[in-house]
């Protein structure tokens, strides 16, 4: 008997590869940190693009209300409360919408869209993780414009956490699903920057739709939740103190724009892979 054979090292001797632990992988959470972490880095490195984006989102609502202040006076000065809650949602949902389509049209023309199709967790969550990503981001550069709206103009509002951030996330939500359509128009089509800036400025009216005189108003994107947020940062009304269509309402027009999003971005993707131009730009 041999040495090898005499210490059990003979042909049918399990190797040592054969007791090593299966390679796991990270979960759902491990990828949503990963993306979020993603996300500020790539926004953090570039710290003049950042900072010039803060800069323009306080200094277009300066214009507005010195020279809103100079031209009305005190007839302006009256609604101000008003203007503040509306240019935060603005820039909520504009960050939201044009987040996710700039992220899109980004990872397109890197070459790196096609990866996401092949990842372990499939396409559909990695983009989930991205928007939630997005959203967060969104709220920490529309908070940094909020505060700095309050110090110029001295106003004060009402922000109670646990009724203005689920209020607003709802929101945004609609704004996410649009962005979702022209990200995946902006794959298929490649060029629509124009149709893409065109919709940034119908937020406005959105915004500003009069959900309390037009009824039908309030199932549109935005116009719901603009609605509520005005009551619950201006007027100091809490979440459970609002009526339950109003927050069905909220939470279906949410639920709609997402999934009506979601559904033609992955109709436009798909046709782009069956076109071979996913990857093209």
């Amino acid at each position: 008997m041999t040495t090898a054979e005499g210490e059990g090292g003979g042909a049918d001797a399990p190797s040592s590869s054969s007791f090593r632990e299966p390679v796991r992988t990270g979960g759902y959470y491990h990828l949503l940190k990963a993306v979020v972490y993603r996300d500020l880095l790539i926004w953090v490195r570039y710290p003049v693009n950042a900072a010039l984006g803060l800069f323009m989102g306080v200094f277009f609502f300066a214009l507005m209300f010195y020279g809103g202040t100079l031209v009305a006076g005190q007839a302006f000065s009256d609604s101000i409360e008003g203007l503040i809650v509306g240019y935060f949602l603005w820039t909520l949902s504009l960050g939201a919408y044009s987040g996710i389509m700039n992220d899109i049209q980004s990872e397109a023309s890197w070459g790196t869209l096609e990866r996401h199709f092949m990842t372990p967790f499939g396409f559909g969550p990695v983009v989930f993780a991205k928007s939630i990503a997005i959203v967060f981001r969104t709220f920490l550069t529309s908070a940094a414009v909020l505060a700095l709206m309050l110090v110029i103009t001295g106003t004060s509002l009402e922000l109670n956490l646990v009724t203005v951030l689920p209020v607003a996330t709802l929101t945004i939500i609609a704004a996410l699903g649009l962005g979702l359509v022209m990200g995946g128009l902006g794959v298929l089509y490649k060029r629509i920057s124009n149709v893409a800036n065109i919709l940034q400025f119908a937020f406005i009216g959105l915004i500003s739709a009069p959900v309390f005189d037009l009824p039908w108003a309030r199932f549109l994107p935005l116009a719901q939740g603009s609605a509520m947020l005005q009551r619950a940062m201006r007027d100091g009304v809490r979440l459970w103190e609002f009526e339950p269509t109003a927050i069905a309402v909220l939470v279906g027009t949410a639920v709609l724009y997402l999934g009506i999003g979601y559904a033609i971005f992955g109709l436009t993707t798909r046709r782009a892979r069956r076109l071979g131009v996913l990857g093209d730009y």
